[in-house]
Parts: C-alpha cells; sequence; structure tokens
C-alpha cells in the first residue's frame, strides 16, 4: 500500500498540538494581567478569582503537554515567566492595593513576596527541571499566589463578617506574605495535585477526591479556595517538622527527585574496580556490556 504524502493539513495539525501546551500557558498570563487590571479599578473580587483561572490553566499546561508529548525546554521557561506575574506580581499588586497603599514602606513586603517568588521559579528550573516528580521542593508559587488572591473573597463570607473582621488584617497578611516568601525558597517538600485514573484503586480513590473538591469548589468557592490554600500550606509544614521531631523521615532523601519504582529502590549497587581498567588499558564493560550477569 502506498504511503500517503504529508500534506498541509497534516502538518497544520502538528503545529497546532505543538503550539497547545503554550495557548493554555498564554491563558494563564491573560488572567493575570486581567486579575492586575481589576486591581488597580478596585474589583478585588474579580482580581481574586482571575488568579484562580490562572492556576487551573497553569495545571492543565503541563497536563496537556504530557498527553501531546510536546514538553520542550521553552515551554518549562514560558510556563516560569508566566507564572512570575500570575502568581508573584498579580498578587502582589493585590495585597499592595487591598492593605498596604497608604503607608510609605509597606509595599516592601509585596516586593519581598515577589522577590521569593522569582527566586523559588529560578531554582525550580534549575533543580528539578521545570517538572516535579515526587513532590515540591519549597511551597509552589501557584499555591502562595492563590490563596493570597482568594483572601478577599473569603472576607466577603458572612462567616468573615461575624467571627474574623475585627482581626488586624494588615498586620497578619504582611507576616503571612513574609511566611510564604520563605516557604517557597525553603526545602519543605510539598505533594502534587494527585493522579487521576480509574485503573488502579489509588487512581479511583484520587479521581473521587478530586471530583468531590470540584463540587465543593463549584458550590462555595469564596470558603474553599482560601481555606484550601491554608491547609495545603500548613500541612506540608506541619508534616515536615513532625518527622522531623519524631525521626520518621523515610530511608531516601524526600528532598530527591526519585521514580516510585520498587525496582529501582531495590537496584544493588556494585562498586567498579579501576585498578582493571590501568592494568588492561581497556574498559571489560565494552566487552561484556550484554553479559546479562552485569546487567542484574
Amino acid at each position: 500500500m502506498p504511503k500517503v504524502p504529508r500534506g498541509p493539513k497534516r502538518e497544520t495539525l502538528q503545529r497546532g498540538i505543538i503550539i497547545l501546551p503554550s495557548a493554555f500557558t498564554l491563558g494563564n498570563l491573560f488572567f493575570g494581567i486581567f486579575a492586575m487590571v481589576e486591581a488597580s479599578r478596585g474589583d478585588f473580587m474579580s482580581a481574586g478569582w482571575f488568579i484562580i483561572a490562572a492556576g487551573v490553566l497553569d495545571i492543565l499546561d503541563g497536563r496537556v503537554a504530557r498527553f501531546t508529548r510536546t514538553g520542550s525546554a521553552f515551554g518549562a521557561e514560558l510556563d516560569s515567566l508566566v507564572d512570575a506575574i500570575s502568581f508573584g506580581v498579580a498578587p502582589g499588586l493585590i495585597m499592595f492595593e487591598l492593605f498596604f497603599s497608604d503607608t510609605q514602606w509597606s509595599w516592601t513586603l509585596s516586593f519581598v513576596y515577589v522577590t521569593a517568588v522569582v527566586v523559588r521559579l529560578a531554582r525550580f528550573n534549575v533543580e528539578q527541571g521545570g517538572e516535579a516528580k515526587r513532590s515540591f521542593h519549597g511551597l509552589p508559587s501557584p499555591a502562595a499566589g492563590a490563596t493570597l488572591a482568594s483572601f478577599y473573597p473569603f472576607s466577603q463570607t458572612a462567616f468573615f463578617a461575624e467571627y474574623l473582621a475585627d482581626l488586624p488584617w494588615p498586620r497578619i497578611v504582611g507576616m503571612g506574605m513574609v511566611l510564604l516568601g520563605v516557604l517557597m525558597v525553603s526545602h519543605v517538600p510539598y505533594g502534587k495535585v494527585p493522579k487521576i485514573g480509574l485503573r488502579t484503586s489509588r487512581g479511583i480513590a484520587n479521581t473521587v477526591f478530586v471530583l468531590g473538591a470540584l463540587f465543593v469548589a463549584l458550590s462555595v468557592p469564596r470558603y474553599f479556595f482560601f481555606s484550601l490554600g491554608l491547609i495545603y500550606i500548613s500541612w506540608g509544614l506541619v508534616k515536615s517538622v513532625l518527622l522531623g521531631l519524631l525521626d520518621r523521615l523515610p530511608g531516601g532523601d524526600p528532598l530527591l527527585d526519585e521514580d516510585d519504582d520498587d525496582d529501582d529502590e531495590r537496584a544493588e549497587v556494585r562498586s567498579l574496580d579501576y585498578g582493571d581498567l590501568t592494568r588492561s588499558g581497556h574498559t571489560t564493560d565494552h566487552h561484556n556490556e550484554h553479559d546479562p550477569e552485569d546487567q542484574a
């Protein structure tokens, strides 16, 4: 059967698949910029939801890249630059407009927060190659930015008005931004979004959990996103502290990106006798590279 020549339609389709992850990333940027515009207009409710929308697109762009096998170094760098705006500059501006615009030097708290975000993103690209395998080294910037941005929607709830409105929120938010900055540049491990699926019991459990969280998010968004951010931030910190105090850290370094493969964990470590190399003048591995015993 003769091969069908590759026509312009197929090339256009391939090109469209390649740029699809970047389209999600640029959508993330769009909502980040839109959030800053709305914050400058005094519409902090819309600004907060736009940051949440940017976070959703940030989750999707990586999954789309893996699904279509179109991940690239360009995409990783673009994602980091966009995250610095959507989850660094935009939340910092929202907090400045809400709490610090009337004082002379309080804007430096936003500077500290944004600095931590860009340092965290740069370190993430260097240490983890733009993608976490087991956990994040430090608090992810989207989680920090979404938590700050969702504060204003939460502050408009009946629960906040009745029980929390009288607290000194400018001071609390200022200390919180510094704490978020410290956590982002720390090595506290934070878990990834659970992988969903229907092939394993764990995948099914994750799917049920994600669907339940999605239902709650759509039902009571003003309560859900800020509360989820606080729980996620606190859980990673408390778990690390407790594991350290109780000396119950796992045998492997939890900050290393190692695959969860039992065969790799049980792999035998063998030493190499360099004396054989110097005596023979050539490597024995070259002649025995197909020996089954050497590959066990």
